[in-house]
């Protein structure tokens, strides 16, 4: 699934999630190095756990970040 972001340098991110495990991330844009240790991180996680853990991170003066854009991207995933 494609999840276009909002507020963030990411321009893309692509996510997949089987039986609510997350499978694959991959952000096109933003801060390479950074959105790479996200996705790997993540991969393999239970997508609810990954969503407490994300949601809500800022990014210095913005009221969103990179990775609380994927906690909206895995919440679109999932149906919610």
């Amino acid at each position: 699934m494609m999840y276009q972001p909002k507020g963030v340098c990411s321009r893309l991110i692509n996510v997949e999630v089987e039986n609510q495990v997350i499978t694959s991330v991959e952000f096109v844009g933003g801060c390479n190095g950074n959105t790479k240790g996200i996705a790997s991180l993540v991969e393999g996680m239970d997508v609810h756990e990954a969503i407490r853990r994300l949601e809500g991170i800022t990014c210095g003066h913005k009221a969103t970040s990179c990775p609380d854009q994927l906690s909206k991207a895995l919440r679109q995933a999932i149906g919610e």
